[in-house]
Formats: structure tokens, C-alpha cells, sequence
């Protein structure tokens, strides 16, 4: 056997190593029949039913924004690493599918994929989960029943519930950050590149803390929420008096499962939409430092005010949090712009964008994570703490000027929708997180 040969079936095995759903990628295999339909679930939960129905946890695999990006991810790829990389988001994406077989990439054929793979991140997932084994790239420990004859143990924050159709336990897991960790922990597959952090930020940031008065976990928030309750660190948290299961007790909080995070485009559910919103609204604050006015120079605070997370999170290289910056002086004339979309829906060169930029290795950009061998550049704001951005004026005279600060947010760039798809066929909202407009007397 030659030596090019034998190469070739190393990396071969290799691959068939790492891809997600082997043996490696996904150390243990269960089958489909083990695990109950949410439908099912939402018989005796009807209320927590209908709040995840149609959230992002729901149809993550079917979310078009979703379908796009990791369309986006495979193109191009030659690098077998990148590839087992771009085709590996199935495994928190369709997490049902993945641990009984199939799909294994995210590239196998989307028509082949069982019905109940297709709910995405579903009750009997989260539900049979005894642990993390890692806290990152999604692996739970899990312990399924036998589909509904013998559904096995199902596991939550109470220690007396009680049910006809299963058993149920309490678990300490459930009520803790690490539950949400195991997912919303990225690294990537081969390089070990930090490409999500959210529970890592949170572990280190101030809302981790041994003070149970001031102890606040990813539930705190995100599991508070409801219309017309953001939930924030900026905001009240009020508990949700109610009922765990339709004929169950009446208990002082039920965590809510709406799960919208920051995504405002969820299609077809506009009361999720606002909430996403409201979110967003709640989590920062722009003010305007002028000492240095005559000097020609603004500097604008943005303050993490009620993420227990960085802002932005998630995927931050795709996420886009920028400053939409305006000066007029007294005749009302722009004197300074800057972070205006152009008119192809693109943020400009120049603005103040909040962000991390990855690396190929070699010290040269890459927008796409599947490529990132490195962190390049990671601006983005902690929780509870600012960063100061200073602005340079062109030279004049003026008597007053009309400062407008807003910070925008949305959930990933036009430029790379568009070369996913159609051009201007995909555009998400952008949803203003904060503004300050202020006159400033220069005589």
C-alpha cells in the first residue's frame, strides 16, 4: 500500500470520527422509539405546550434564517476540518435526530429526517437529562424511557410532582445555567476555537454569585419572561404564579417556555416577536460624554445594563450590534454621520460595531466560523459594564449641536443573506436596544 493510500484512509476514518451522530461526535445512540412527540407532552401541559410551540427552541431546524446560515457555512469548503465543522450545528439543532441516527451532518436529506427529530429542542430532550458531560457542543447526559407504554423518568424543578403517565424526579440540573451551558457553548469541532461563549460570559460575570439574593441563572431571566415582561437585569422579574401540568397544583412560579432570546424575526408569531423586542429594549443604555466638545470630540457610553451575558452573544460574529450616530448643528445640517444602513440594507464602513471578528490562522479575517482558527478582535460589552466610544468631528464653528445615538441590533448581516440567497429576497429587523438624542450649547 502506497503511502499517499494509506494517508487518504486515515483522514477518511477521521472524518467518520468526528462527524456528528458517530460514534465519536455523539458517544452514545438511542432509538427513535425511546422518546415521547411533544403533542403528547402537551396533553397534561397545555399551557407550557403553547408557549414552546413556535419558539426558537421548536423549529430550530426548520427557522429559515437557521437554514440559511448553515447553507452559507458548507459554501465553498475544500478543508475536511471546516466541513466537519459547518456540517456539525445538527447536533443542538436536531438533538433527537442526531443521538438516534439520523441526520448526521447538516447537509443529509432534510425529507428523510423523522417528524419527531423535526420539533428541535423538545420536552422529552430537556427532560431526560441527568447532567452535562461537557459544558460545551451540546452533550447531556441523558436517561430516555420506552415511548409512551413505559415513557421512564421525566425530571424538573419540583420535588412533589406526580403524574398517571410517568415518573418524575427532582433535579438540581434543571434549575441551574448548566442545562442552557451545554448548547449555548460553542467550540468548534476540530480547531477548539471559542465560537459561542453565552455560559462562559455568564459564569464569570456578576450575576454568578453565592448570594442568593442576587444569584440570577439563565431561568431567571429567560424563563420569567412573558408578553409584556422582559425579564432583564434593568427590569422586575416577577415570578409566574401557576400551574406546572392542567390539573396540577397552583404553584408560587412555573418557568415560562417561550425561549425567544433576542431573535425578533420568528415567523408567524408576533406576540414572540415583541417580546424579542422587549428584550432587547431592556438590556442597554447610550449616554454622551461632551467634555471634549472643543476639541471637535464626542464619546458615547454603552452600558450592558441587563444581559447576564456580553453584548451581543451567541454566534458574535454574525450577530450585528452597532452605533447609528447623527450631528446637526443649529441649521439643522448633518456634520457627522456614521452606522446609517446604505441602500442595500449594509452597515458602512467605519461604523462602531460591537462584534467578534475570527481568523483563519494566518491573521486574516474569516466570516465564517467554520474557517476560525483564531479570535481576532473581541469588542463586545460584559455584563453590568460599558465601553466608551470617541468620535472625531470635522473642523467648524457652531452655536449648538443635535446629537443622535441609537443602537441597533439584529440577528446577522444582509451582505451574507445575500449571498446565501437571493439578493434582498431575506431582511431581518432592526430593532433600536437604545437612544439619546442631546443639545449641546457650544456659546
Amino acid at each position: 500500500m502506497t503511502y499517499n493510500k494509506l494517508f487518504n484512509i486515515i483522514i477518511i476514518i477521521a472524518l467518520a470520527l468526528l462527524l456528528p451522530g458517530s460514534s465519536c461526535f455523539a458517544a452514545e445512540q438511542y432509538r427513535l422509539s425511546q422518546f415521547i412527540s411533544p403533542e403528547t407532552c402537551g396533553d397534561c401541559h397545555g399551557e407550557i405546550f403553547s408557549q414552546w410551540e413556535n419558539s426558537m427552541h421548536h423549529i430550530a431546524e426548520k427557522d429559515p434564517i437557521y437554514l440559511l446560515l448553515s447553507k452559507f457555512l458548507r459554501t465553498g469548503l475544500t478543508d475536511p476540518d471546516e466541513i466537519v465543522e459547518a456540517e456539525s450545528c445538527v447536533k443542538c439543532h436536531v438533538p433527537i435526530g442526531v443521538i438516534t441516527g439520523y441526520p448526521e451532518k447538516v447537509s443529509d436529506d432534510k425529507k428523510k429526517i423523522p417528524e419527531l427529530a423535526l420539533h428541535g429542542i423538545q420536552c422529552d430532550y430537556c427532560h431526560i437529562a441527568t447532567g452535562a458531560k461537557k459544558m460545551y457542543n451540546n452533550d447531556l447526559a441523558l436517561d430516555p424511557g420506552n415511548g409512551e407504554e413505559d415513557p421512564g423518568i421525566k425530571r424538573g424543578p419540583f420535588a412533589d410532582s406526580v403524574s398517571d403517565f410517568h415518573e418524575t424526579e427532582f433535579s438540581e440540573f434543571h434549575t441551574s445555567s448548566k442545562i442552557c451551558g451545554t448548547c449555548h457553548d460553542v467550540r468548534h469541532v476540530a480547531f477548539g476555537t471559542k465560537l459561542e461563549t453565552t455560559y462562559e460570559e455568564w459564569e464569570k460575570g456578576p450575576y454568578n454569585t453565592a448570594d442568593p439574593q442576587k444569584r440570577v441563572t439563565c431561568q431567571g431571566c429567560h424563563m420569567y419572561q412573558k408578553p409584556n415582561i422582559p425579564a432583564t437585569g434593568a427590569t422586575v422579574r416577577p415570578e409566574n404564579r401557576g400551574q406546572a401540568s392542567d390539573d396540577g397544583p397552583t404553584r408560587k412560579h412555573i418557568f415560562t417556555h417561550y425561549f425567544v432570546g433576542a431573535n425578533s424575526s420568528i415567523p408567524n408569531d408576533k406576540t414572540k416577536q415583541k417580546m424579542a423586542e422587549e428584550r432587547l429594549k431592556n438590556t442597554a443604555s447610550v449616554s454622551i460624554d461632551h467634555k471634549q466638545i472643543k476639541k471637535g470630540q464626542l464619546t458615547f457610553i454603552v452600558k450592558n445594563t441587563g444581559a447576564g451575558h456580553y453584548l451581543p452573544t451567541g454566534v458574535t460574529d454574525i450577530r450585528q450590534m452597532w452605533l447609528e450616530i447623527t450631528v446637526r448643528n443649529e441649521r439643522n445640517k448633518v456634520i457627522y454621520s456614521s452606522g446609517k444602513l446604505d441602500k442595500d440594507n449594509y452597515i458602512p464602513e467605519g461604523t462602531i460595531i460591537f462584534n467578534t471578528v475570527f481568523g483563519d490562522g494566518k491573521g486574516n479575517p474569516t466570516h465564517n466560523i467554520a474557517k476560525a482558527r483564531e479570535i481576532l478582535h473581541d469588542k463586545r460589552i460584559p455584563p453590568l459594564e460599558s465601553l466608551r466610544e470617541m468620535i472625531q468631528l470635522p473642523a467648524g464653528s457652531w452655536k449648538s449641536l443635535m446629537v443622535n445615538a441609537r443602537l441597533l441590533y439584529r440577528s446577522a448581516p444582509q451582505k451574507i443573506l445575500d449571498v446565501a440567497s437571493e439578493k434582498g429576497k431575506f431582511k431581518l429587523p432592526v430593532i433600536t436596544m437604545a437612544e439619546i438624542e442631546k443639545k449641546i450649547n457650544l456659546r
